[in-house]
Formats: structure tokens, sequence, C-alpha cells
């Protein structure tokens, strides 16, 4: 998918109500997906992405992402054939290692092989092939198979990743790959770069990868208020996505600082340390023509 896309991504921690509404307006106002973000403890992305279905008949619709640990690939593969028959062959799935699972207990052991092999069991689920499977992680005895004619023998398939090795993996298999969390061109650049090489290296049309960048986003008319609330969101999450970045350096007294301050619960005072042009590289903030700024320098990075 190499032409420009914009969609909204939504957290998945608001009523059946809402969400018909935001699925609603995104459509009306010319996006062209709808993600739910599969966050550890938020609700599962697939209710808001069922509602937004039946309120929906042209938005693209998927989650961003599921992750191959905490739901086995038949229940992914179950809930994403859900998705595109209730959407019409609208849906779109979303796979990533995952982050936070150590919270819950969940180990992340061989997360490039876990993935691939989720990757071949929900394409010979959705496929209906009888054949079986035997992976080194997973298996599927032969003759298993969904119990309905899924929409689609195969939905476009999405890999959330910062890595250049799963970044190679993804270009083999996957549709498009989204790098979570990045407003920062020059991260583009670097993905687009790594995945060019990756598909052409498996015999793959690198025009056939598209590339993704998504990041909290505020915007309003009045710009100001508009960052100031974007530095407290990316306080949250800027010690974690802060050193998957290869092409940025950011004092590490700096994040210590940051991290401290959300630990304890001082978000307003944790985003004040963020400066404008750190702010620019992990979020899309400010007024509507500062927003469309921001995307043309990530759309002209690839």
């Amino acid at each position: 998918m190499t032409q420009r896309l914009i969609g909204l991504g939504v957290q998945s921690d608001k009523t059946a109500g809402e969400y018909a509404a935001i699925a609603q307006l995104a459509e009306q106002h010319g996006f062209d997906v709808l993600s739910v973000f599969g966050d550890l403890m938020y609700q599962p992305p697939i209710f808001p992405l069922l509602v937004a279905a039946q309120h929906t008949s042209r938005i693209a619709l998927g989650p961003a992402c599921l992750n191959p640990y905490t739901m086995h690939p038949a229940e992914v593969a179950g809930q994403i054939a859900a998705l595109d028959i209730a959407s019409g062959g609208r849906a779109y799935l979303g796979l990533a290692r995952g982050t936070w699972l150590d919270q819950v207990g969940v180990p992340q052991a061989r997360p490039l092989r876990r993935l691939r092999e989720t990757v071949d069991v929900v394409n010979l689920l959705l496929g209906q092939d009888p054949a079986g499977y035997q992976g080194r992680e997973l298996s599927i005895a032969p003759g298993t198979a969904l119990r309905y004619t899924p929409h689609r023998p195969r939905v476009p398939l999405l890999i959330g990743t910062w890595g250049q090795r799963t970044a190679e993996l993804a270009a083999a298999v996957a549709d498009d790959v989204k790098v979570g969390g990045s407003a920062n061109p020059a991260m583009g650049k670097t993905m687009r770069a790594w995945l060019d090489a990756a598909a052409a290296a498996a015999g793959r049309d690198p025009a056939e990868v598209g590339l993704t960048l998504g990041a909290v986003t505020v915007v309003d008319e009045d710009g100001a208020a508009a960052r100031a609330l974007a530095r407290t969101e990316v306080a949250m999450y800027l010690a974690v996505v802060a050193d998957l970045d290869p092409t940025v350096e950011i004092d590490p007294e700096l994040l210590a600082r940051v991290q401290a301050h959300v630990g304890r619960g001082e978000h307003a005072e944790a985003g004040a340390l963020i400066s404008d042009d750190l702010l620019d590289l992990f979020a899309f903030s400010g007024t509507p023509s500062q927003i469309a700024d921001q995307a043309e320098a990530v759309f002209a990075a690839g």
C-alpha cells in the first residue's frame, strides 16, 4: 500500500456509544482507517471494532495491535474473521510482540518465531486449509478448521515494530508495518530503507509493503494548549519508545527524570521537561496546520 492513507487510532477505554460516534465521524470526515489499540488491561479491541463495523460502511477497521502471547492464533484468526464478516470485508489484522506483558507474568520468548508462526496459523485457518501446521512454537492438528466460512481467505496484515529484524520478517509476510509512537521522519526513512532491502531480498516488490507512523495526536485551534496536553501524554510512554529509535539520542538523565515524575503520577511535571523538538519526534500536536505540516514531513520520508 503505497498510497497516502490517513488513519485514526483510538484507545479502548470508551463506551459503545462513544465508539459508534467516533467511527461515524471518522468515516464522514474522510479517514481511511480506524484502528483500536490493543494495550494491556484495556478493553479487548474486538469490542469497539465490532461496534464501529455496525456504524460505518467504507472505512477499514483493525486492531493495532494484537500480540501472539496472550491470545492463541486460533483465537486471533477467529476474532479477525468475525470482524471481517461484520464489516463486509473491511478488516485488517495488526500483530506485534506486545508491551508490558511482564506485568501479568507472560514471557515473550522467541518473538520473531512466534510472530512468524502466528501469521502462518492465521493464514491457514482463514484459508480453510485442512493440512494442519507443525511449527517450533505452535501446532494445529490436521483437519482443524474454522466451523464457518470466513468472508475472505486472507485479510491485510500489519506488523508493528521499531526493529530491523522484525521489519525484515514483515517485509516478507506483511502488507504494512507500523512504527507505533513515532512522528519522526528520520525514523520513517530508516524503516523504509530496511523494508525496501528486505522485501527485495524476499523477492517482493518493495512497493507492496506499506509503512505507517502513528503517535499521540492532539489538535486544537489553540496550538499551545494542544502541545501542552501532548507533552503530558507523551511523557507516559517516552521512556518505552525513546530507546527504540536509532535516529535519536536523548539524555539518559532527562529520561530518568521524566520517568520518575510519571512514576509518582506527576504527568504535567514530566511533560514540562519535554522540549518542542523532542515532542515533535514522538507526537503530532498543535494547530491543524501544524499537524498537516508534520504529516507532510512523514509522507515525504516515504
